[in-house]
C-alpha cells in the first residue's frame, strides 16, 4: 500500500468522525431541549401542586414544598426536597436567600449541569422565591398562579417550536460536520 493511499484512508477517517462528532453534538442540542420543555412542564406540574399545598391544605412553606418535593423525582425534586430542609432551619422570611442558594445549585453541581433549565428559566424560577414566604395566603397563591401563567406561556412557545427547532439543530450539525469535512480534506 502507498503512503498516498493510506493518508487518503486516513483524511477519509477523519472526515467520517468530524461528521459523526458533529451530528453527535446536533442531535444533543436537540435532546437538551426537549429536556428543557419537559422539565419546564414537570415545573409546572410541581408549582400547581404547591399552590394546592399552601392554600388548600394550609401546610405551612416547608411542610409544602416538602409534599411536593416527594411527589416528583429529578433535580427538581431534588431542588424542593433540598429548599424545605434549609427553610425548615431558618425563618420564613429568609425563604428567598434559601430558595436562590438552592437553585444556585440546581445550575452546577460538578461541572455539570443539573437541570435543562436555561438560565432565565432559573432566574424566574428565583425571583418566585422572593414572592413566598413573607406574604399572606392569598397573595402567595396570585403569585404562585402568575409563575404559572409565565410558565405556561413558555411551555407553549417551545411545544409550537420544538419540531423546527430540533431539526435545525440536527441538520445544522450534520451540514457544520460535512462542512468541516470538506474544509478539511
Amino acid at each position: 500500500m502507498s503512503s498516498k493511499a493510506v493518508i487518503f484512508g486516513l483524511r477519509c477517517l477523519g472526515a467520517v468522525l468530524v461528521i459523526l462528532g458533529a451530528s453527535g453534538f446536533g442531535i444533543s442540542m436537540a435532546v437538551q431541549y426537549t429536556k428543557r420543555l419537559s422539565q419546564l412542564e414537570q415545573l409546572r406540574r410541581m408549582i400547581f401542586l404547591l399552590k394546592g399545598q399552601i392554600v388548600y391544605a394550609n401546610a405551612s412553606l416547608p411542610e409544602a414544598f416538602e409534599a411536593v418535593g416527594k411527589r416528583e423525582k429529578g433535580p427538581l425534586g431534588a431542588l424542593f426536597l433540598a429548599a424545605a430542609k434549609q427553610a425548615e432551619t431558618l425563618e420564613e422570611a429568609n425563604f428567598s436567600a434559601v430558595w436562590e442558594q438552592e437553585i444556585g445549585k440546581l445550575e452546577e453541581k460538578n461541572g455539570r449541569e443539573q437541570s435543562a433549565l436555561s438560565r432565565s428559566d432559573r432566574q424566574s424560577l428565583a425571583g418566585l422565591g422572593r414572592h413566598l414566604g413573607f406574604l399572606d395566603r392569598e397573595m402567595q397563591e396570585r403569585n404562585l398562579l402568575l409563575y404559572l401563567e409565565e410558565l405556561d406561556e413558555q411551555i407553549a412557545q417551545l411545544r409550537g417550536h420544538r419540531q423546527e427547532t430540533c431539526r435545525l439543530y440536527t441538520s445544522l450539525g450534520v451540514m457544520g460536520g460535512i462542512f468541516l469535512a470538506v474544509i478539511l480534506i
